[in-house]
């Protein structure tokens, strides 16, 4: 992975559905990503990624980064970054980011509409 400054793919999602091909992130995800990345170096970001385990077969990453590959994908909303590989979009396609702030605690949780099943936790899915 190499770090890069530019961001080429970048689109703007503010609250939008998700694209018929893309993730969409709502407003309350951008709010918590941009506080995030505040306390964090210029050019980071937050990388979400589909990974196999989980209780229910595949999970949910979120990880902050500096590095993207050329092939990522990177939604851009004011100080919100986020970068999703190419493997993982295909995962995510037509899903929504958000952050859900309840008396469970909160978290960034991602509604899938490709996702047959859930566990509990939020972050583990099947399809």
């Amino acid at each position: 992975m190499s770090a890069s400054p530019a961001l080429p793919n970048a689109s703007s999602n503010a609250g939008s559905p998700p694209p018929a091909t893309g993730v969409g992130v709502t407003a309350s995800a951008i709010r918590r990503i941009a506080e995030i990345l505040q306390g964090e170096p210029g050019d980071a970001m937050l990388r979400v990624s589909v990974e196999g385990g989980g209780c229910s077969g595949f999970q949910y990453k979120f990880d902050i980064t500096r590095e993207r590959d050329a092939d990522d994908i990177v939604i851009v909303d004011g100080a919100a970054r986020v970068v999703i590989d190419p493997v993982s979009l295909e995962y995510m396609s037509g899903s929504q980011l958000d952050f859900v702030d309840d008396l469970i605690g909160a978290s960034f949780r991602i509604n899938n509409p490709h996702a047959t099943s859930s566990c509990g936790c939020g972050t583990s899915f099947a399809l």
